[in-house]
């Protein structure tokens, strides 16, 4: 790893001596690349511009240790040093023998192919051409979180603009259990705002989408609901180092239960639409410490804002002449097929004289019931 590294802080530096003054504006360029503002091509122009003709090579060179740097922790091992490619040396000293083999396969064109291992020669490593990474997405694009490469890329970006150097790797796993804790807690306002919950210690909320719900307009039941203790003690009497007190005996513990199942309501709440763009509006809104930096909290909003939707009434109509059909789908495969036959089959025979002529002739009375034609059944309903 620190071989990677000490290539990464080489190409820099050779970078940096060859753009001089214009190492700002590179810099800036690598950002907006980074987020997609600009293309892949833009960037390579805008690199030719500040770099001279001989010193295009040192860009080609930074861009291919940034892409190692990030790839080498997804790529490779834990403890592994280099990243040697066996297939070229174990080539070389092979290659009388080689020659003979291959004379001696040509001679023949059923043994010409011979089965190989296709993992025998291939590379640890394979260190993608910045000019082949066109498919180059964001997190917003693909739905998920970004790995452990991207942020590092993303990080050593940032860093290069305040005038750092290197970026740690102990840094990059703080920000990835950083991104995992923040996306939790907006998760957990959004759910706090939509399912009833409990409150340990004053803060901390468990318990979402508990049965029994309290009612808002008596005091005593928010109360009950938050104070209560789930569950008598495991054992009777309490292990070392354990607090007696943290467990309520069997009795207070029915009756506490009797007294929450009291204070709470007398139907259970309605079945809710899965989670949408509004409840995250209403969850920010609400819960305005979750994204305390004012500039981040502002675009969010704003774009959630652009991307709210709800149906007009023309969708409003198609969709409910949809349900109808589905329902009268669904009542015509719930109606039972065998027992309309039967009955038919017996009107049709009792006010009939010649019932062979729409009932085919079989072995089975069943046989002659399922076989019942659609032409009986129109003339006997």
């Amino acid at each position: 790893m620190a071989t990677f590294v000490s290539e990464l802080e080489a190409a820099k530096k050779n970078l940096s001596e060859a753009l001089g003054d214009n190492v700002k504006q590179y810099w800036a360029n690598l950002k907006l690349w980074f987020k997609q503002k600009i293309s892949k091509e833009e960037f390579d122009l805008e690199a030719h511009r500040l770099l001279t003709q001989d010193n295009v090579h040192s860009h080609n060179d930074f861009l291919l240790a940034i892409l190692t740097r990030c790839q080498i922790l997804v790529s490779t091992p834990e403890g592994a040093g280099s990243l040697p490619w066996t297939g070229g040396s174990a080539a070389k000293p092979g290659k009388p023998k080689g020659k003979k083999k291959l004379s001696s396969v040509r001679q023949k064109f059923d043994h010409r192919f011979q089965p190989q291992n296709p993992l025998s020669g291939a590379q640890q490593f394979v260190a993608k051409d910045p000019q082949d990474d066109d498919d180059l997405k964001l997190c917003s694009h693909t739905m998920m979180l970004p790995t452990r490469g991207q942020l590092e890329g993303r990080m050593i970006v940032t860093a290069y603009e305040h005038g750092l150097d290197n970026v740690a790797e102990d840094a990059v796993s703080a920000v990835v259990y950083a991104v995992e804790s923040h996306l939790k807690d907006i998760l957990t306002s959004v759910v706090s705002r939509r399912k009833a919950h409990r409150l340990r210690d004053g803060h901390f909320k468990y318990a979402f989408g508990s049965n029994v719900t309290p009612q808002p307009y008596l005091k005593n039941s928010v109360v009950a609901y938050n104070s209560l203790i789930e569950g008598p003690p495991a054992v009777s009497t309490p292990c070392a180092g354990q607090n007696p007190a943290a467990h309520l005996p069997p009795d207070a513990a029915e009756q506490q239960a009797a007294l929450l199942l009291a204070c709470s309501g007398d139907a259970l709440p309605a079945p809710l639409p899965p989670v949408n763009m509004y409840d995250l509006l209403e969850a920010l809104q609400v819960h305005r410490e979750v994204i305390p930096t004012h500039t981040v909290y502002a675009l969010n909003i704003e774009r959630i804002i652009m991307r709210l939707w709800h149906p007009n009434h023309e969708e409003l109509q198609q969709d409910q002449v949809h349900r109808q059909r589905l329902a009268a789908k669904a009542q015509q495969r719930s109606s039972s097929p065998g027992g309309t036959t039967i009955c038919l089959a017996f009107l049709w025979s009792s006010t009939s004289k010649s019932c062979s002529e729409w009932v085919p002739s079989a072995s089975s009375k069943s046989a002659n019931v399922h076989l019942l034609p659609t032409r009986c059944m129109a003339t006997s309903s």
